[in-house]
């Protein structure tokens, strides 16, 4: 098992490495690299070296490309969770720009060029609101589920792997007398793109849990039906998906 894991890792980062491309552009690096972002487009970030250290950044692609898609994080409840996000990962924005950015130096490049991707996905992902009508956010709908269906949780759990990489999972449910200690990340689009980063980030941190721990996937079927293909991916890896139309039958899992 751990060899395999080791291979699968190897494969990871062979991928990021092959299909990362820089170009560069003024006294700035542009860097192409292979997430998509709900549109299908990779994602671009964008470095300048200042006085040994580094400016990364996403030029402020992530914000303004969700207010043209009418989606403004104009409310106190929106605002609270884009911080709440970007701190998760260590990450801040320009106050003039609301651009993404982190500060990184020599030392901790790999790291924080990581944190800005990952943030990146998780604020494209928690505010993909397909119509104006949608009036509460998945992550926030999640969390008053498990809170009146009395499931005991912690909320934004941070786990660094055997890659030295950090982790965010939503929420953690501690061991009881029945059942282990439950990881939650809920996932408003699940694509394919979505079941591969939680397999990875599962098999990256399972060795710092205990054995029996298990992870769970959170899938918002509320707009179109999860394709089968992305709960077997995450099956595969001792993932367990719980479709949001289907959460009461998994409830038992989770609330003992």
């Amino acid at each position: 098992m751990k060899r395999e894991i080791q291979r699968l890792l190897d494969d990871y980062w062979k991928w990021l490495k092959d299909e990362t491309d820089l170009q560069i552009i003024d006294e700035w690096i542009q860097v192409h690299t292979p997430f998509l972002d709900r549109h299908n487009d990779f994602l671009t970030i964008y470095i300048k070296a200042n006085n040994g250290r580094f400016l990364l950044t996403d030029d402020g692609y992530i914000v303004d490309d969700l207010e043209q898609s009418g989606c403004r994080i104009n409310s106190p409840k929106r605002r609270m969770l884009f911080e709440t996000t970007l701190r998760g990962f260590g990450v801040g924005t320009n106050e003039q720009t609301e651009a993404l950015e982190v500060w990184a130096s020599k030392e901790d490049f790999a790291l924080k060029k990581h944190n800005l991707v990952q943030a990146m996905l998780a604020v494209n992902d928690m505010f993909y609101l397909a119509t104006p009508t949608i009036t509460s956010l998945f992550l926030e709908d999640v969390a008053i589920w498990l809170t009146n269906s009395q499931v005991r949780y912690t909320p934004n759990l941070k786990l660094t792997g055997r890659s030295g990489y950090d982790h965010r999972f939503d929420f953690v449910i501690p061991k009881s007398s029945h059942l282990p200690e439950r990881i939650i990340r809920t996932i408003n689009r699940p694509t394919r793109d979505a079941a591969e980063a939680i397999v990875f980030s599962w098999m990256d941190t399972r060795e710092t849990r205990a054995p029996e721990s298990r992870v769970y996937a959170i899938l918002n079927d509320s707009d179109q039906a999860v394709a089968m293909t992305v709960i077997d991916a995450m099956r595969s890896y001792d993932v367990r998906p719980i479709v949001w139309s289907e959460r009461q039958e998994a409830l038992e899992d989770l609330a003992a």
